[in-house]
């Protein structure tokens, strides 16, 4: 997500937060992650919310954690903004 801000000229250092859940199921009797839900918290400088909003579309694609376990863990994320 830092990556994604900061291509738009939207600095992360100190302004994202991430609060991460996920659960843990018992499949075929071997413990596996099925989920994980990120909760953003985003400082955005006045003006940005549109760049920010299309950062939070599109970061997936080219995010290798994302990438790494999108067909076998469920991920889902969304975003508090905090605009100014």
């Amino acid at each position: 997500m830092g990556t994604a801000l900061d291509a738009r000229g939207i600095p992360s250092a100190g302004n994202v937060i991430a609060h991460v859940e996920g659960d843990i199921e018992e499949i075929d009797g071997v413990l596996r992650i099925t989920n994980i839900r990120l909760d953003y918290h985003l400082k955005i400088p006045a003006g940005t919310r549109e760049k920010a909003e299309r950062a939070l579309e599109l970061y997936a694609e080219k995010c290798p954690a994302y990438q790494t376990v999108k067909d076998c863990i469920m991920c889902s994320w969304r975003a508090e903004i905090l605009e100014g």
